[in-house]
């Protein structure tokens, strides 16, 4: 379970390696945001690696987020207001360094299949932390099932993002995004800094509702759009033989391991009797959403990878612990039992990523944290002809990331330079120029 061996066959290395990441859509926010990136990312020092700027950010929006849960475990007591400013801080440090890695990933001709797989990987870790975070600014303990229900929901939705990907090879962005989400977040936890938790539990003249539940519903709303969208694309959009996904698997695969999650989540909260989940929320949610975060790993492994989806995986024996200790009339402590699951699925998801990233690391010849320095062949010049976007029958423009392991004329060309600082500049200078007459789009994942 824990051994040190390799996850990944060969044939799964060898397909990530000539994976493309492909991306579609612009968010409604695109436009304002994108200008500020763009100037951000080229003040930024050659040296520092894309996913270290990554994984920095996840680290501070996992801080901050944890300083909030310690002060309401769950969710219904006043946290201090300099957390929740804290709180803010750090998803806006982790938004603006996952979108500015992909364009230091590029300035620097360091672009790999890695690091698609560490920045999915990091946002499947940060929604849950997130998603948490903005139940205790509105102290949505108080009411616990729609909590669960808001807290899931947010994980499903990243989760089936990717399921359409994996059936479509297109990563689709809709008006109303992670970024979008991210903002109005950070919004709620600036409102309860000034004004005080408190303020969410005013009720709403007339229709006696309290304010707190209005951002569940606008969320429920964009929600089932999202839901809406993502499963159109999979009932309709598969790219394999008969309409099946990247792999040539049934549309439904990436069904099972996202029911394995929310059903057994569902069924302790309700057949507890020391009700573990109202008592603590915090700690339930995390220890769900580790194991969340690695079947959503896994779901990317598998589109890029283009291979069939793992119905089961070790991962889940963490929730099983709770399901058998019930089950047996809960024999042992049901929180010292909770403790226990979240432990475990927490260093099960480190070492899988660990060793999934190692053997990425080794087998392309790049370092996870540290810039690799490429040689450049003599007969590479400084060529810009390949086209950075490409248009789709609908009109829609799509960016296409172009990666320096494309070992191929023009794709290889692009990117060939990239010992030069001053080609380096240059080159994003023009990247942003495209991107700006195209009105701002980008291939930027949230």
């Amino acid at each position: 379970m824990f051994l040190i061996k390799d996850i990944l066959t060969p044939v799964q290395l060898k397909r990530l390696s000539d994976h493309r990441y492909n991306s579609c859509g612009r968010t409604l926010f695109d436009p304002i945001v994108q200008p500020f990136w763009n100037w951000l990312v080229l003040k930024l020092p050659l040296w520092l690696a894309p996913n270290l700027m990554t994984i920095t950010g996840l680290i501070i929006n996992i801080v901050t987020s944890l300083i909030l849960v310690f002060y309401s475990p769950d969710a219904t007591q006043e946290a201090p207001r300099w957390a929740f400013v804290f709180c803010a801080v750090g998803i806006f440090i982790y938004q603006t360094l996952d979108a500015c890695d992909g364009k230091q990933a590029r300035r620097t001709g360091t672009s790999s299949p890695l690091g698609e797989l560490f920045d999915h990987g990091c946002d499947s870790l940060s929604i849950v932390f997130v998603a948490l975070g903005v139940n205790v600014a509105v102290q949505l303990g108080m009411f616990p099932s729609w909590m669960f229900f808001q807290c899931f929901t947010a994980m499903a939705l990243f989760y089936t993002a990717h399921w359409q990907t994996y059936v479509t090879g297109t990563l689709r962005f809709g008006k109303l995004d992670v970024t979008e989400a991210q903002i109005v977040v950070m919004f709620i936890h600036l409102i309860s800094a000034i004004f005080g938790p408190n303020i969410w539990s005013t009720q709403i003249p007339k229709i006696c509702i309290e304010i707190k539940l209005m951002p569940v519903f606008a969320g429920i709303l964009t929600a089932s759009l999202a839901f809406y969208s993502n499963l159109t694309m999979i009932f309709t959009g598969g790219i394999g033989k008969n309409g099946s996904t990247v792999a040539g698997t049934s549309i439904l695969s990436p069904l099972i391991p996202l029911a394995l999650v929310i059903i057994p989540a569902f069924i302790i909260y309700q057949k507890s009797t020391t009700n573990i989940y109202e008592h603590h929320p915090g700690l339930y949610i995390l220890a769900f959403g580790v194991v969340s975060s690695k079947i959503a790993n896994k779901l990317v492994v598998a589109h890029m990878t283009k291979s069939e989806v793992d119905y089961l995986d070790s991962i889940f024996i963490g929730p099983g612990m709770l399901f058998l200790n019930q089950y047996f009339d809960t024999f042992f402590n049901e929180y010292i039992v909770l403790w226990l699951c979240f432990v475990y699925v927490a260093i099960n998801l480190v070492h899988y990523c660990t060793i999934v990233c190692l053997q990425i690391c080794s087998y392309l010849h790049i370092s996870m944290f540290l810039i690799t320095p490429q040689p450049v062949s003599s007969d590479e010049n400084n060529s810009l002809s390949s086209p950075l976007l490409q248009s789709f029958p609908n009109g829609e423009w799509c960016f296409k990331k172009v990666t320096c392991w494309y070992a191929s004329s023009e794709t290889s060309d692009l990117i060939s330079n990239v010992q030069s600082p001053s080609y380096q500049h240059s080159f994003l200078e023009e990247v942003i120029t495209v991107n700006e007459e195209r009105e701002n789009l980008d291939d930027e994942i949230p």
